[in-house]
């Protein structure tokens, strides 16, 4: 089971490269990592079943979320791309992606936007970032937020 994943939130010129990449290591790059790790084995015996929890906006991407985004879409395209020949040893492979998710991902998501820099925007970006798209997407998330249970059950 994959589940490790870390978020990014904001316009895209307040993003450094070195934390677009440091997602994507961690989003992507790690997915391969562990798959790469257990998927010899499994073809080896003919069976196994990997698991990998991603996110909603691995199908649809969604404003101000354009890293995350793009590493949930590489995730999306490695498992399609990979099932076909997983199938051929009897390895499965489940993609499970979940929309909102009420955890401390979103809480720390949250605090780390509300404390960033926005200088290297525009004022119109800022404002439309931090007045709306946080406030709308907090709201989003307590009035529609899936419980950590909520996915366990499904999955």
């Amino acid at each position: 089971v994959s589940n490790a994943g870390v978020g990014m939130a904001g316009p895209l010129e307040c993003q450094s490269l070195a934390a677009m990449q440091s997602l994507m290591d961690t989003n992507f790059f790690g997915l391969v990592r562990l798959v790469k790790e257990v998927l010899p084995d499994m073809k080896q015996r003919r069976g196994g079943h990997i698991v990998v929890i991603s996110s909603i906006m691995g199908l649809q991407g969604i404003v101000f979320n354009d890293i995350y985004s793009a590493s949930k879409f590489a995730v999306e395209g490695f498992c399609e791309s990979l099932v076909v020949q997983a199938l051929r040893f009897n390895v499965a492979i489940s993609l499970v992606e979940p929309g909102p998710v009420m955890t401390e991902f979103e809480t720390k998501l949250y605090e780390e936007a509300e404390r960033a820099d926005y200088s290297r925007t525009d004022p119109e970006t800022a404002e439309i970032f931090t007045k709306l798209y946080l406030r709308n997407s907090r709201d989003v998330f307590t009035s529609l937020g899936q419980t950590p249970e909520d996915i366990a059950e499904v999955t």
